[in-house]
């Protein structure tokens, strides 16, 4: 099962995806693959309140920033998987050759290529990414390449997800899927 959850900051995204990845696992191993590499106390204080969110539900953290599909290396395919998120990976991925000081060009190319791979890997996915598409601002060459890319990993997912969801104030809207998220959840 493939589930992708995408909504602004705070919307309750993380919390619905830890649900989902809780009642897909049955008695298969539950993994969080947390991608945010923290640069300040900011991205601290963030981690530590996911942490917090999840204490006790079960999951073993897979710390994973970069080069996705290296998870299968230290974790059970068979189980169900939390990626949170997409907007860290490809941040990530895309800025985090610190030596070439440049955006990475091949970044989305390859988390789309690599999201979806282990999506085809493992038993179960839930994959989060933040929706920051919906206003009118005029932005940098920079920013409006992360827009666009992080727009084309989350266009590749949900065509291939079975349950599209988007959150907007802790409220969920099926996209895609709805007869199975009602069978499922």
């Amino acid at each position: 099962m493939i589930v992708f959850i995408c909504g602004g900051s705070k919307s309750g995204k993380s919390h619905l995806a830890q649900d989902m990845a809780k009642a897909l696992c049955k008695d298969n191993p539950l993994y969080y693959i947390a991608t945010m590499i923290p640069f300040d106390s900011e991205d601290k204080e963030k981690i530590r309140l996911h942490l917090e969110d999840r204490y006790g539900m079960g999951f073993e953290t897979v710390e994973c920033g970069r080069n996705i599909l290296s998870v299968t290396e230290k974790a059970d395919i068979s189980g169900t998987f939390l990626l949170d998120s997409v907007t860290a990976l490809l941040a990530n991925e895309l800025y985090g050759n610190f030596e070439n000081k440049g955006a990475d060009t091949d970044a989305a190319d390859r988390c789309i290529k690599d999201i979806r791979e282990l999506a085809e890997t493992v038993e179960n996915i839930v994959i989060v990414s933040d929706y920051i598409f919906s206003d009118a601002e005029s932005y940098d060459e920079s920013t409006q390449l992360f827009r666009k890319a992080l727009a084309a990993i989350g266009n590749s997912i949900a065509a291939y997800a079975d349950i599209v969801m988007e959150m907007n104030y802790g409220i969920p809207t099926i996209h895609k899927g709805k007869h199975i998220y009602e069978t499922v959840f």
